[in-house]
């Protein structure tokens, strides 16, 4: 008689334990649906789009004082020349490691320097479509006017020219991490540094000669934290919880504040040799004394720091 009884208890709580099962499944469905109805049409992370914030190095840039008198500049283009793909160390990656729109980055960069004081850049990246609209507006003016038709202002040239490009990307350069347990309780945190060199040059359309010449080298850092814990908390019982967070700064934005610092180092190597000078000349004088002490006096031998830095090499 008690074996009938303790076999019916049995089915009784197991009979129970589903309904109680089927009860959470319905709660946990009902509740997926109804925050997937709430979120239709809109992403759960979304954010709104912002202006990308400028850099230390873009702040010094835009805040130079301004020069003599702007300078007539034209960038063509400013390509990747690394040839790197995206680093991975599971499968073969086919995209870039850099962006493919330096040229983008030195144009904002020059029109920025001493907010907007020292350089009037000319299109050129779009020549081609420059030069197609202008056709059009002559073969509409022509159409509609005939011979009296107004010709077309003449495209500003320029005397100098901004060349160069991201000349490398190296990646793993550095690489460790340390962590530990202690009673199936641990955590660890790993970290790895990439570098990326970026080339600029500006050269004199009337000649052909290469005025200054700059090579920016601009340190990446990416960290990852995690922690874990995996142990019995009884017989038949195992708790596991696992947690983490990776921080890997912007490849794009890292070749935005070289190309940024290379502009600046232009602008002072330049001035340093009499290629054009500030209009303040005393405040411009003890900036060029401060970057040769700050950006000059570093040598390749040393620690590459997390920051731009600069290696000038310029004919004066």
């Amino acid at each position: 008689m008690a074996i009938y009884l303790d076999l019916g208890a049995t089915l009784s709580r197991s009979r129970r334990g589903r309904y109680v099962r089927n009860l959470i499944l319905v709660f946990l469905t009902a509740t997926v649906l109804s925050a997937c109805t709430s979120l239709a049409g809109r992403e759960p992370f979304e954010q709104a789009p912002e202006v990308t914030p400028s850099s230390p190095t873009g702040i010094n840039l835009a805040t130079l004082p301004p020069a003599a008198r702007r300078i007539d500049v034209a960038v063509y283009n400013f390509p990747d020349l690394t040839g790197q793909n995206k680093p991975n160390d599971v499968v073969a990656e086919y995209s870039r490691a850099v962006t493919q729109g330096g040229a983008a980055f030195v144009i904002d960069a020059l029109r920025h320097a001493g907010g907007g004081g020292w350089f009037n850049v000319i299109e050129r990246g779009g020549l081609t479509n420059l030069l197609q609209e202008r056709q059009l507006i002559r073969a509409t003016r022509t159409e509609f006017e005939g011979e009296a038709a107004k010709p077309l202002p003449p495209i500003r040239f320029a005397g100098l020219l901004i060349e160069g490009g991201i000349i490398a990307y190296d990646a793993n350069t550095t690489t460790g991490g340390v962590g530990a347990r202690y009673l199936g309780v641990g955590g660890d945190v790993k970290y790895r540094r990439d570098v990326v060199t970026v080339a600029m040059r500006v050269v004199s359309v009337q000649s052909g000669e290469v005025l200054t010449s700059t090579t920016v080298t601009k340190t990446i850092y990416s960290i990852a934290l995690t922690g874990d814990t995996f142990k019995y908390i009884a017989i038949n019982r195992i708790l596991e919880l696992e947690a983490g967070v990776t921080r890997n700064e912007p490849t794009q934005l890292a070749v935005r504040e070289a190309i940024e610092l290379a502009v600046y180092s232009t602008v002072m190597e330049g001035a340093r040799i009499g290629l054009w000078r500030f209009k303040d000349r005393a405040a411009g004088q003890r900036l060029i004394e401060e970057y040769l002490v700050r950006d000059k006096s570093k040598t390749i031998d040393g620690p590459v720091e997390s920051s731009p830095v600069a290696m000038i090499s310029a004919k004066g």
